[in-house]
């Protein structure tokens, strides 16, 4: 009998240095009700000594507590990010290292804000090939690859960590998985660039992230939305919860009304931590279950849809 993955614990890790609005207007041309105003964003926790794999080895440590799981249990380990520590080692490796999950592979996902729906899809085909346990995290440090100098970019962004537990169930939890992706868009979205233009040309410096934001405003709005509302169909009306990459409160507003979805059922945490990228998903499925708006075992349905750098895109509709 076919095996799925479930989820049956998440968690969430996040720095505990606030970066207010009004802290950011004291280093640049900018104010609360600027950034807010366009955004949905408030503040955003920012690391001071710590890397992504120690944010992600933080909520590892509480998903294997949650659930009284032994590291050597679990077969995998996938980790969703855009900033690693290193470009190898893999921070998934880091954390199997740290935990003493001796007997689980580990592997990143470089996806942008697409990560987690990426790792949560690519998890389920693996248990369905015989793994029983395994973690997919978020966790991102994109306060170390942002231009702090540059306003378009620099008060969107956060750092943060989430994930969750997946166990080899009878009962399907991913009913239709989504997931796309448009390389001739590549440069919508760049970070840490080290290409060469020709080998007469040294590698260039790695550069922060750069982003045009009114493109993948509009390709969120327009293509990722479609493509979620062609996924859905006539199970739309189903749908209790949406969580969408936080990246613009505005972007949950257009869903929410091209969808004819109560503005409700988008949940939202961007106002406190800014957009984390992969982690964007994990951290409020985390707060969602936490608050009991989402009950693991209660087979409600939620859908969850990423879209970033690559470009990328992608939806789950899930039964948890």
């Amino acid at each position: 009998m076919t095996k799925y993955g479930r989820i049956v614990a998440s968690a969430s890790y996040t720095p505990a240095q606030i970066v207010t609005n009004d802290d950011l207007a004291k280093k640049m041309d900018t104010s609360d009700e600027w950034i807010y105003s366009r955004t949905g964003i408030k503040q955003r926790h920012i690391v001071r000594d710590e890397n992504t794999s120690d944010l992600c080895i933080q909520v590892a440590q509480k998903l294997l507590h949650e659930v009284t799981l032994e590291a050597n249990q679990l077969d995998f380990i996938i980790v969703a990010t855009m900033s690693p520590d290193f470009q190898t080692p893999s921070v998934a490796s880091m954390v199997q290292g740290a935990i003493g999950a001796t007997n689980a592979f580990a592997f990143d996902m470089s996806v942008a804000c697409s990560g987690f729906v990426y790792g949560l899809s690519i998890a389920d085909k693996l248990i369905q090939g015989g793994a029983t346990y395994g973690l997919v995290i978020g966790g991102e440090v994109l306060s170390k690859m942002v231009d702090w100098q540059d306003r378009s970019t620099a008060v969107l962004f956060g750092d943060g960590a989430g994930g969750v537990v997946l166990k080899a169930s009878e009962q399907q939890m991913i009913l239709i998985d989504d997931l796309h992706s448009d390389g001739t868009r590549f440069d919508a979205l760049t970070s840490g660039c080290v290409a060469v233009e020709n080998q007469e040309k040294e590698a260039k410096t790695l550069s922060p992230l750069q982003m045009n934001g009114r493109a993948i405003f509009d390709f969120a709005t327009r293509e990722v939305m479609a493509s979620t509302r062609e996924m859905l169909g006539d199970q739309l009306a189903d749908v209790d919860y949406f969580l969408l990459h936080q990246a613009n409160s505005r972007i949950l507003d257009i869903f929410a009304r091209k969808l004819k979805v109560p503005r409700e059922r988008f949940l939202q945490n961007m106002q406190n931590y800014g957009n984390t990228s992969a982690a964007t998903i994990p951290l409020l499925l985390d707060e969602a279950i936490q608050a009991g708006t989402i009950t693991l075992g209660s087979r409600q349905k939620i859908v969850m849809t990423g879209f970033g750098g690559g470009l990328t895109w992608g939806n789950l509709l899930l039964e948890v």
